[in-house]
């Protein structure tokens, strides 16, 4: 079987989709958007935009407002609270502006790019319809420099959620921003909101760029003079040139509760809410206030143990869906996940620290409620080495629970995550990610789907369009950190047609070729 570099296919095959969307059918157009990954009519699988697809956003569809927004993905000069880098961002800001929707509504937000490459917008989370998903060559044609795109979509299901690209290693840059769908029967009591982005960033950092960081890690690829991450529409050399920069290379960075390695980029800032640990942002209460803390991990490849100085945190939801209420001094949050919690503010000042999992360094914000000593970054609350859950400690709220949680599967597929350090040649079942090669469901199936991690590298995996529940009646989620030789298993519900990305959320990982499509047989 023939193998393909994700860069090479987002290269030869993006052309072809955006030929088929605007060409008449012909033989030579269907082998063309077969090469490209899509989905046509005749080869087995159900369309991105098929009858299929909107059936099922139709039956998603409420009565909800439309929230309109209007994105612009900019390059420019951003300040991080001292230090200030040139980067990407959505209209100027880091993180992008939050984006709030209703459930039962749905969102149209319209991605103009000014950028020099291509770009698109994936909905981290949220079932959307599959045209609307932001996987260029799978789902969509990517979006060319100086044009726009808009997304459309039903949105169903309260919670926290985050927007990204899903081109190139962009979401490495300042590409992201939360979007918060709020129930309009909220059941939660709580006085103040505070959303934190945790994210770890290199990016104009030294002449640093998230392209030389992945040429880097691939051993030997060019490293100037590279037009970054293009598609067949960005032309040789009209990309960004890629400066060589310090070497980024992480050893030695180790962790036990990731079972080794803990990632393998060395970050030279870790923020939140884009900001690094000298300049927090700060947020501020009355002593008494019941706080939900939304986190979003936009993440390149950190994982962060997170607590707040002096509180004890009531872990509410994952990944936007509730669960069972815990109690716990810290969490482990994986590139791409969510969690929710409550907090009860004391009286003082508080530090919020996110540890950069085994990399000795760490992100930090403030919880203001009355006077008290700044925390400086070197602050460590002793939450941190106290109680500590994970994903796989927690219930699933009974009102998300699957229907028939004793239902036997309709399908079993085993992915094994292969790849290594040394050889950067991630990929599931020793290959890297082809568009073509499909893991084939059915609409209506149960999927019981077994993720064997093969590597000596930690792997959050990310599911698009769907949520699955970790077997045995745990949370639902989208977005699971499967430890080095160790398999996980959960259960999915197949009622979301289409074409989907599974991937490692380390976006280098993913971009090496740890991705694979769940492909809808018609």
């Amino acid at each position: 079987m023939r193998t393909y570099h994700r860069r090479a296919v987002l290269g030869a095959g993006i052309a072809a989709v955006g030929a088929v969307a605007g060409a008449a059918a012909g033989g030579g157009l269907l082998a063309a958007a077969s090469r490209a990954g899509a989905a046509v009519p005749g080869d087995g699988y159900l369309a991105p935009d098929g009858p299929e697809v909107a059936a099922a956003e139709k039956a998603r569809a409420g009565d909800g407002p439309v929230t309109e927004v209007r994105l612009t993905a900019v390059e420019g000069v951003v300040d991080l609270g001292g230090p200030t880098v040139r980067t990407w961002t959505y209209d100027g800001e880091l993180p992008g502006k939050e984006i709030r929707v209703t459930a039962g509504g749905s969102l149209s937000a319209t991605l103009a790019n000014h950028l020099p490459q291509t770009t698109s917008a994936h909905w981290h989370g949220l079932a959307v319809r599959n045209d609307m998903d932001g996987v260029p060559g799978l789902t969509q044609s990517p979006i060319k420099a100086g044009a726009e795109f808009a997304y459309r979509f039903a949105v169903q299901r309260p919670g926290t959620y985050w927007f990204h690209p899903h081109t190139g290693v962009q979401l490495d840059r300042g590409l992201y921003a939360p979007l918060i769908v709020e129930d309009p029967k909220e059941p939660l009591q709580y006085d103040k909101e505070w959303v934190v982005v945790l994210d770890d960033w290199v990016d104009g950092v030294d002449g640093s760029t998230p392209d030389a960081v992945l040429a880097e890690l691939m051993h030997g690829a060019p490293r100037t003079g590279m037009a970054g991450m293009a598609g067949t529409d960005d032309p040789p050399g009209q990309g960004p040139a890629v400066p060589a920069g310090p070497s980024r290379l992480l050893t030695g960075a180790t962790s036990y509760l990731l079972s080794g390695e803990a990632g393998d980029v060395r970050y030279p800032y870790y923020l939140v809410n884009g900001r690094v640990p000298q300049a927090p942002r700060g947020f501020t209460a009355k002593p008494g206030d019941r706080i939900r803390i939304r986190f979003i991990n936009a993440g390149g490849d950190t994982a962060f143990r997170v607590a707040l100085g002096d509180h004890r945190m009531t872990v509410t939801h994952t990944d936007g869906y509730p669960v069972v209420h815990a109690d716990t001094d810290a969490l482990l949050i994986g590139m791409g996940e969510r969690y929710d919690v409550l907090v009860t503010a004391g009286d003082g000042v508080f530090p919020l620290v996110a540890l950069a999992e085994g990399k000795d360094a760490a992100a930090l914000d403030v919880l203001r409620t009355g006077v008290g000593t700044a925390p400086t970054p070197a602050d460590r609350p002793r939450e941190l080495s106290g109680e500590l859950l994970q994903a796989g400690d927690l219930r699933a709220d009974p009102s998300v629970a699957l229907t028939d949680p004793g239902r036997t599967p309709d399908r079993f597929l085993t992915l094994r995550l292969t790849g290594s350090m040394a050889r950067y040649d991630w990929g599931f079942d020793g290959s890297a990610y082809d568009p073509a090669v499909r893991q084939d469901v059915r609409q209506g199936e149960r999927v019981r789907l077994t993720i064997a991690n093969n590597t000596r590298m930690w792997h959050p995996l990310h599911v698009h369009g769907h949520t699955f529940s970790l077997t045995g009646g745990g949370a639902r989620k989208d977005t699971a950190i499967v430890l080095p030789g160790r398999t996980r298993s959960v259960d999915l519900d197949a009622d979301n047609p289409g074409l989907w990305m599974v991937h490692c959320h380390n976006v280098y990982h993913a971009e090496a070729g740890m991705m694979t499509v769940l492909g809808y047989r018609q």
